[in-house]
């Protein structure tokens, strides 16, 4: 059997990675590659495989995190601008993101979803984009992670209003049960996409679903309406080989259960709406975890409390083997310094 405990020469003489465009408009940066026993690929499946990986990844430095530009849903959401579905989305400079612009309505009413023209995904040069912006740029020692928004809930309610489309749950079935339908079609070719040019391994699925209190609508609305649809995309998903993971922001431990019952393998969620640890406590074998993870967001910590805030994190998370960190840190060297703490606790954590 392997030794797979922890030695300093992993960590000595690292290289760096080229930096790639990354999701949200966020700045690309260059990231150190350690000397790891196996591969960050191999290790991140390992986690979606079920299996115990030998330390506690972390999202931009193992992972290639692509959101490609090209698909106007990704552009709108980023920049602003008309997404796939004709609707205008408005960049905000100040939180930097960008929303609806006020006063949008693509459409008066869902049962009218049929006027909508659905993008031809083979419209789009993929493979011009994928070798322009990112094979030169792609680590293929690292897992490869393509990012979608915009899932059923969020589409609904960006087409038409927020409290329209929660009647629409109620009363509508029939109109979401077909707009769904071609929806989730829609979101298949998009990943066939995602698996064939860019060679993802993991998708990033959105749906946000909660607000910081509670989920938007009940579990039994859930699994009425959405978890058939989100069920036959995740399946199809898994028969391409590719692994979901449902970005869900908002109070949503309630659905946790219908989100493992539809077949996504890891849920990225908000740490301070939920609680993560008694739903990793509860479902860790059954679904992985992501989340954010800024030590010092304000910079007021000290080099110590700030590395005892990673340690925290790898104990309290890492333990249970499932939990993939988002890591963010501006500061270049307190963020180097920072994945060589998170890599080096977690090593020992799972491998000494």
């Amino acid at each position: 059997m392997s030794d797979y405990s922890f030695k300093i020469e992993e960590i000595q003489d690292a290289k760096m990675a080229p930096a790639i465009p990354i999701p949200y408009g966020a700045p690309e940066f260059e990231t150190v590659k350690f000397n790891t026993p196996i591969t960050p690929k191999e290790n991140v499946l390992k986690i979606y495989k079920k299996e115990k990986p030998l330390w506690m990844p972390s999202l931009y430095f193992d992972v290639n995190f692509i959101q490609p530009l090209v698909m106007p849903d990704a552009y709108a959401r980023c920049k602003g601008g008309i997404d796939w579905f004709g609707i205008e989305w408005e960049y905000e400079p100040q939180t930097k993101a960008a929303m609806v612009k006020p006063g949008t309505r693509r459409l008066d009413d869902i049962t009218n979803w049929e006027q909508l023209v659905f993008p031809d995904l083979s419209a789009i040069d993929w493979q011009k984009d994928y070798d322009e912006n990112y094979k030169d740029k792609i680590d293929p020692d690292k897992a490869t992670a393509f990012v979608i928004v915009n899932g059923l809930f969020e589409r609904t309610a960006d087409l038409t209003s927020f409290e329209d489309t929660f009647c629409y749950l109620l009363e509508e079935e029939e109109a979401l049960e077909a707009f769904y339908t071609k929806l989730t079609d829609f979101h298949i070719e998009l990943m066939k996409i995602a698996k064939e040019v860019y060679h993802a391994d993991i998708i990033t699925f959105h749906d946000d679903m909660g607000t910081q209190k509670n989920s938007f609508f009940s579990p039994v609305t859930f699994e009425e309406v959405m978890l058939p649809h989100y069920k036959r995309m995740n399946d199809a998903a898994h028969e391409m080989g590719l692994y979901v993971n449902f970005h869900s922001c908002g109070c949503v431990g309630n659905q946790i259960e219908n989100f493992i019952e539809a077949g996504f393998d890891s849920w990225e969620g908000q740490d301070a709406c939920n609680d993560k640890i008694g739903i990793f406590e509860k479902y860790a074998d059954q679904l992985a975890q992501i989340s954010s993870f800024s030590p010092d967001p304000d910079g007021k910590l000290s080099d110590e409390e700030y590395e005892q805030a990673i340690k925290d994190r790898v104990r309290d998370y890492g333990k249970f083997g499932r939990y993939i960190a988002w890591y963010r840190e501006n500061d270049p060297e307190r963020r180097r310094k920072g994945y060589e703490i998170m890599y080096k606790e977690s090593r020992k954590l799972y491998c000494d």
